[in-house]
């Protein structure tokens, strides 16, 4: 995939975990959450199902970049709210 379609995949991925999630991220801060959760979605599963992030319109890619995405959003949740 190309620059462009992580940073679209990240915005809406971050929108979507916002969603689930809550909090009070902006728009700024879901796209960042949204790439990063992507590549950690990607990562575990490729670690753990071993099948790893493949095209923009692949539903497995979808799925572990919002799984991804609300793992991270939930921590930077727990990280901000101590401050």
């Amino acid at each position: 995939m190309g620059l462009i379609s992580w940073i679209i995949l990240g915005l809406i991925c971050g929108t979507i975990a916002k969603a689930i999630i809550g909090g009070r991220a902006g728009w700024i801060s879901s796209l960042i959450i949204g790439v990063v959760g992507g590549l950690a979605g990607g990562w575990l599963g490729s670690l753990l199902f071993h099948r790893p992030l493949s095209g923009f319109f692949s539903p497995w890619t979808w799925l572990l970049s919002v799984v991804g995405s609300c793992l991270v959003l939930w921590v930077y949740n727990k990280v901000s709210s101590r401050s």
